[in-house]
């Protein structure tokens, strides 16, 4: 796609430059000049360096770690161009994080997913675009419309084409627990494949405990399929659970955020894992390559997107 036009501009702050730089190249654009830096005090300081009055606004950051200081460098740079009288401001978040706060799980809880909706609204955002929301239900936190886009569309493609002449018979999608179950069903429709679950508790944040394996794995290729891979527990432990208990003959893994904290790189590569898929909402991790991580562009479904937006065309085709 290729768009010109001084009215829509693409403008990226520091937590994803790369995908923000690819979004506006699918789009014949260049990315808007601006600068976000820090002062000595560790304030952040944003500078936009062209005129967008009028102009139809993208900000691409994904709020990752550090995820507090880069969620500032987003809400400062959309109060930015609200002061500059931009016509429309889109804040594009790959990746949205304080998600997994999005209910009170025991008594005086925050719900900070609704918090970070309210002060993205607040900022000055109009509309809201992101990909794999840890609960689609969140997309209701906000009052402002969001497009919701998913990554099952791109990493399941991968796997149709790397299988293709694997017989459907020998290959099984697993959700790694009950929540995932409507994303590893749309992957194993697009896969032509039966689906598993692993039923595991969780008795404390990040620490999980395998309880069994519903449905049939045996003597199959596993593809476990999650919306993130944080300290890599889970997934690392259900993968364990499908070869040794399910009896599986390898076991592959996918999730569209790489969130990779502490011993995620470590766990990966001494599991048994046979490849990891990532998609860079989040930039690739030191070590990824060593851990058999593989990571796929979204800029092109971005791009695609933000032209919809722009022309005010549906973006429900990318989901098909």
């Amino acid at each position: 796609m290729n768009i010109h036009g001084k009215d829509i501009k693409i403008f990226t702050a520091n937590s994803n430059p790369k995908v923000a730089h690819e979004i506006a190249q699918k789009l014949g654009l260049p990315v808007g000049k601006s600068t976000v830096s820090s002062f000595a005090d560790g304030e952040i300081s944003v500078s936009i360096e062209e005129s967008v009055r009028g102009s139809d606004v993208f900000v691409v950051q994904s709020t990752c770690g550090p995820v507090n200081n880069n969620l500032m460098e987003l809400l400062i740079m959309i109060d930015a161009f609200k002061r500059a009288s931009a016509g429309r401001i889109t804040a594009v978040v790959p990746y949205f994080g304080y998600a997994r706060q999005d209910r009170k799980a025991k008594a005086r809880d925050p719900i900070s997913a609704k918090l970070c909706a309210d002060l993205i609204t607040t900022a000055g955002a109009d509309r809201m675009l992101t990909m794999d929301l840890h609960a689609a239900q969140i997309q209701g936190f906000f009052d402002i419309p969001v497009d919701h886009l998913l990554g099952v569309p791109i990493l399941a493609p991968y796997f149709v084409e790397k299988f293709k002449d694997y017989p459907r018979d020998d290959l099984v999608v697993v959700s790694p627990d009950l929540g995932s179950v409507t994303r590893a069903r749309k992957f194993a429709e697009r896969m032509n494949t039966t689906l598993a679950i692993v039923d595991k508790r969780r008795p404390r944040p990040n620490v999980c405990e395998v309880m069994n394996i519903i449905g049939d794995v045996k003597g199959k290729i596993a593809f476990l399929v999650d919306d993130m891979v944080d300290t890599a527990g889970s997934i690392c432990n259900a993968a364990k659970a499908l070869m040794e208990v399910g009896g599986a003959t390898e076991v592959y893994a996918c999730a569209t955020h790489g969130v990779l904290s502490g011993p995620a790189i470590e766990r990966i590569t001494n599991s048994c894992i046979k490849e990891m898929v990532l998609l860079d909402t989040i930039p690739e991790k030191e070590g990824a390559k060593d851990a058999r991580i593989t990571m796929l562009p979204v800029a092109p479904v971005f791009a695609e997107a933000i032209g919809r937006i722009y022309e005010d065309k549906p973006v429900s085709p990318l989901f098909g």
